[in-house]
């Protein structure tokens, strides 16, 4: 455990309870957050996880921009429902994609679990997508994520991340809840 391992705890619990929120406030959190978990990534060797940091980094960056622009009366962030097609095609998109980074990760890298964390950075990149685009169906995504990710960072000693990734799954079950109340 490291200090900069407990102050990127805290970002991120201050950005998934604002997410969760609907509040752009969640984004210059996450880019805090993501700056500094690309460093304890790399010192790991969970090289997925490390690359994904600088996707969220963009993406948090779209995601306040489309947030920001998109307001409801009350000044909340409208949310959206995937159709069945497109709920389905996330998903082949995202098990094809996972099956190739994992691939590459484990042929490319001496990444330490190549396919495990494969999966999850692409499964967190299709969570944050969605999020961005304010779609309801991140959540189910992210408490995947979650699931995946709790073991893996323990694994790799990684206590205050997964512990912080264990509070993420219970921000993800409230998000779902009350981002399915605020629909379009």
């Amino acid at each position: 455990m490291s200090p900069i391992e407990a102050v990127a705890t805290l970002l991120g619990l201050a950005n998934v309870a604002l997410v969760v929120r609907r509040s752009l406030w969640n984004y210059p959190f996450a880019m805090a957050m993501v700056t500094l978990y690309t460093w304890i990534f790399l010192q790991t060797r969970l090289y997925s996880d490390a690359l994904l940091q600088g996707f969220y980094l963009a993406v948090n960056g779209y995601g306040w921009w489309n947030w920001r622009r998109a307001r409801d009366v009350d000044g909340g962030v409208p949310v959206v429902l995937l159709a069945p097609r497109a709920r389905m095609l996330w998903a082949i998109g995202a098990a094809a994609a996972a099956l190739g980074w994992g691939a590459l990760m484990h042929r490319a890298t001496d990444a330490a679990y190549p396919w495990w964390d494969g999966t999850i950075a692409v499964l967190s990149i299709v969570a944050q997508t969605l999020q961005s685009r304010r779609a309801w169906d991140c959540w189910p995504v992210w408490i995947v994520v979650d699931l995946l990710a709790i073991p893996l960072f323990l694994i790799k000693g990684l206590w205050l991340t997964a512990g912080l990734y264990c509070i993420f799954l219970a921000l993800s079950v409230w998000g779902a809840i009350d981002w399915n109340k605020a629909r379009a």
